[in-house]
């Protein structure tokens, strides 16, 4: 006699009980083999690089403009009509060359007047000099009033002050006549001139007749924070960083790199109430004028150089959602360790690690995707021989696509 089971357990949702059985089976065969092979499960392969500290130089970019290494303005030191301009406007010119002239003629005659009272002086000083000696005996022998030889003695002293005041006279007429010429105060480049011929020119007028501006070399005056310096230098005191080089290169608007290199010469020793910032000036060779007065520039320079600082690249430096930095490290018991850094800056293709790192630190350079703190790793170094091939599973499980394997392993 068989014994069949109740009809509810002979079919469990239109199946018979027996394949359920079976599925049941299967499903706890193949968890056991899951669990036991993610047990066995080995980490994930990554590379890493020793961290070493190093001088990296602190390179700043500052805006500046470009100054005249010497400007003069032209300006007429007599009274009188503009002749006569000796000039190209825009061009090169010398420290001497005559540019405008004046109407001589009112000086000309000032200097024949000079001459004249200077001649008329000498010949009085001539009369009351030989008076003079004329009245010495004859006073010692009380033929004349000894105050009639004083008198006539005196009187050729004033007759030679008279002469020395007529020949100051003359040369102050002569140097007049002399500033009709206006002269190039010194060599450079001149702009337009600012007169024409037939103004009247003053020599109390506020306007110049033209401006000459030297531009090989030239000048540029970079303007950087105050706060700024005041921490470097607080900085350099304290022996955390080093002075940096003086050589400055430029970058003119739309890129372009000026070829010549220039160096620091000094900076201001007041800040600017309005902005804050303190003057740094740069000296730069110009000799064929490509830099003119008056343009904006930016100029790079390494300041100083940190000797204790950590490069790493890039793309090991990872940022949180509030812009915190940080690394992943190697730890000792092959677990992944993240680690907060500071890394405000880049020098090339490497982050600059001012703090957070230790000399002697494993920083995970690849295979960072998906890495998290904790995670089983199997850390490889990223300088030794490596192959790199997608993972027999198709990237479901193990490391991050990409990530170092030993060769043979």
């Amino acid at each position: 006699m068989k014994i069949y089971p109740p009809k509810a357990l002979r079919w469990r949702h239109g199946r018979p009980l027996s394949v359920v059985l079976f599925a049941a089976a299967a499903l706890s065969a193949c968890s056991g083999e899951s669990n036991k092979d993610a047990g066995q499960k080995p980490g994930a392969a990554v590379g890493y690089i020793v961290a070493g500290a190093t001088s990296v130089p602190m390179a700043v970019t500052l805006s500046g403009r470009t100054v005249a290494f010497e400007t003069s303005e032209v300006r007429p030191q007599v009274n009188g009509v503009i002749r006569k301009r000796f000039f190209t406007e825009g061009s090169l010119v010398k420290a001497g060359q005559p540019l405008f002239e004046v109407d001589p003629s009112l000086y000309r005659a000032a200097v024949n007047q000079a001459q004249a009272n200077l001649a008329s002086a000498r010949a009085s000083a001539e009369a009351a000099g030989v008076k003079a000696e004329r009245y010495r005996p004859l006073a010692e022998m009380e033929a004349v009033a000894k105050q009639d030889y004083t008198d006539a003695l005196s009187a050729s002293r004033v007759a030679k002050a008279a002469i020395a005041q007529n020949a100051a006279t003359l040369d102050t007429a002569r140097i007049n006549l002399r500033f009709t010429t206006v002269p190039a105060p010194i060599s450079g480049r001149i702009g337009r001139s600012l007169v024409t011929v037939g103004a009247l020119a003053s020599a109390s007028q506020t306007d110049p007749l033209a401006v000459i501006q030297r531009m090989d070399p030239i000048y540029v005056d970079m303007q950087q924070s105050a706060a700024d310096l005041v921490a470097l230098r607080r900085k350099l005191a304290e022996g955390g960083v080093q002075p940096g080089s003086t050589e400055v290169h430029l970058q003119l608007d739309g890129g372009t790199r000026y070829p010549q290199t220039g160096t620091v010469q000094f900076s201001e020793v007041t800040v600017d109430q309005t902005t804050g910032t303190v003057t740094l000036r740069a000296r730069f060779p110009n000799p064929d004028g490509l830099l003119l007065p008056g343009m904006f520039v930016t100029a790079m320079f390494d300041q100083a150089s940190d000797p204790n600082a950590i490069l790493v690249p890039q793309n090991a430096v990872q940022r949180d959602f509030d812009g915190t930095a940080y690394v992943m490290l190697a730890g000792a018991d092959n677990k992944a360790v993240r680690r907060k850094v500071i890394a405000d800056r880049t020098y090339g293709e490497n982050a600059v690690i001012t703090s957070g790192l230790a000399k002697g630190d494993k920083v995970i350079v690849q295979g960072l995707n998906g890495l998290r703190q904790g995670a089983a790793i199997k850390a490889v170094a990223s300088t030794a021989p490596q192959t790199v091939a997608p993972p027999k599973d198709g990237g479901a499980k193990g490391g991050a696509p990409g990530a170092p394997a030993n060769k043979g392993g």
